[in-house]
């Protein structure tokens, strides 16, 4: 999905008890009914959350208050019996799983088999290859929460809330974001066809993107004007707290004054992450995150005693800011007051558990939902800044297929895409109208003469590469998003 999920591990102990009468049952069957009770029962987990870890009570139901589970057995027999070929035991098995999970309706459950565990696994480990896009399974479309920082994915200008359609010619709607991820990673160095929608534009985008090794990296720093530090978060990953610490070491002994942390584009990650990294800008005892249970049971978890961070800040967030990215706003905004600035966020308000099945799959499914500290669930309705700053229009403009040529005559949406970001560069390019015209052409001879480029006013390959290359560069020198938030500090730090 490349998507990362906030984790708690737990451990089950399951018992079966004899039976006063026994029913004779192939093998199989009894694996089947052994795998549905455990599903079952896991289902009415509580969770208890302490600072770091997540702990899990188990409830335990007994296997007569589920007598609709006898259907499957029975299926499975009726079919084992008189299906018109020998049947597949174990796609059986795993086809009443992954239904099972799919019929929760929740995009955030799912049932990975051993392989798609194996690569999930590889994921939360910060460590994996492929493009570097976190997607989720929406109302049947895989769509893009955010693409990750130096990945394939970003440099080719993905966004969040694109829809991917189709993979290498192979339509993805209607299946599950582990699915979809099956298909788009690989090794790195391979390639990868994708086609995308961007909002309400009907028209496919087609993108070939080479796979590569997606950055461990999680946390970035620089020292803006008046001693401003800007560290920017990608993910909350294992090791992301500790990069953290390090990075404000380097920054503390440069004379920081004040702080502009940006969670944009981050998808998320691990709660217990989340939460050490608030308690660095939280007063210690003061609400970071409520968990709520089915049964509206909820547990606080507070701010941790130890190292704080005091000089002036302010958080950055976009639609592509999820889970953890908002657990971490939320916190810093309603317990130490501190501004969001940017865009609406993505809005994910649940809490996922993963558990390791003994044959090498994995059980992740929704174990409770979380609040802010003032009790706000943002789930599908995201957390709004309080001061709104948009990215520049230049900054949505959609991806130009590299392999296309456009050249003088043309006429097409594309073309307009392109004279939208010479235009945004600074060159003349006449009407914006999608017409390759004169003025067309020797806006893009002037930009492959001053870029060292073959200057033959025809639009392609590394020349289409190098546009948005440049309008990247500009995207991320004028951000509109990061100057207001550091205005806003140096004007508190004084």
């Amino acid at each position: 999905m490349d998507e990362k999920k906030s984790q708690n591990e737990e451990q089950h102990e399951n018992e079966v008890k004899p039976a006063k009468k026994y029913v004779r049952m192939k093998p199989f069957t009894l694996i089947m009914l052994i795998i549905v009770l455990i599903i079952s029962t896991s289902g009415i987990t509580i969770l208890a959350l302490t600072f770091g870890e997540g702990k899990m009570v188990e409830v335990r139901t007994n296997s007569s208050t589920h007598p609709q589970f006898q259907k499957v057995l029975d299926v499975y027999d009726e079919l084992d019996k008189k299906y018109f070929k020998e049947v597949d035991e174990e796609k059986l098995a795993e086809g009443a799983m992954e239904g099972m999970i799919n019929a929760l309706g929740d995009p955030y459950s799912t049932y990975m088999p051993k392989e798609e565990a194996k690569q999930f696994s590889e994921q939360i480990s910060s460590s994996f290859e492929g493009i570097g896009a976190e997607i989720q399974e929406k109302d049947g479309q895989i769509v893009v929460v955010s693409p990750i920082k130096n990945s394939p994915a970003e440099k080719a200008g993905i966004k969040p809330n694109d829809i991917i359609k189709t993979v290498d010619g192979k339509s993805i709607v209607g299946k599950t974001a582990d699915q979809a991820v099956k298909l788009i990673r690989g090794e790195k160095g391979t390639k990868v066809k994708i086609e995308f929608q961007r909002g309400d534009s009907k028209n496919l985008h087609k993108i070939t993107l080479v796979r590569d090794e997606i950055p461990v990296e999680t946390v970035y720093a620089s020292m803006m004007k008046n001693k401003v530090a800007h560290i920017q978060i990608t993910s909350f990953s294992e090791d992301t707290y500790k990069e953290l610490l390090e990075k404000l070491d380097e920054l503390e002994a440069k004379g920081m004054k004040g702080l502009v942390l940006d969670v944009r584009q981050n998808p998320g990650g691990r709660l217990d992450v989340a939460i050490n990294i608030a308690s660095l800008f939280v007063a210690t005892g003061k609400p970071v995150v409520q968990v709520e249970n089915r049964d509206g049971e909820k547990n606080v978890a507070s701010a941790q005693d130890g190292r704080k961070v005091t000089v002036p800040m302010t958080i950055l967030v976009d639609g592509g800011s999820a889970s953890a990215s908002e657990i971490l706003a939320g916190a810093v905004n309603e317990s130490a007051n501190v501004k969001i600035i940017g865009e609406k966020t993505f809005g994910k308000g649940t809490v996922q558990t993963v558990e390791d099945l003994s044959d090498g799959a994995t059980l992740k499914y929704t174990t409770a939902k979380w609040l802010t500290p003032d009790g706000n669930w943002i789930h599908e309705k995201g957390i709004k800044p309080n001061v709104k700053v948009k990215y520049p229009s230049y900054a949505n403009l959609p991806y130009i297929d590299t392999t296309k040529t456009l050249k003088q005559g043309d006429v097409s949406d594309t073309v307009k895409v392109a004279e939208k970001m010479f235009e945004a560069l600074g060159y003349t390019v006449g009407t914006v109208d999608g017409l390759y015209d004169y003025n067309t052409l020797l806006a893009v001879q002037a930009f492959q003469q001053e870029h060292d480029l073959n200057v033959t006013g025809t639009l392609t390959g590394e020349t289409t590469t190098e546009l948005m290359n440049q309008l990247r560069k500009k995207i991320k020198k004028d951000d509109p998003q990061l100057k207001k938030a550091h205005s806003i500090v140096v004007k508190e730090a004084k």
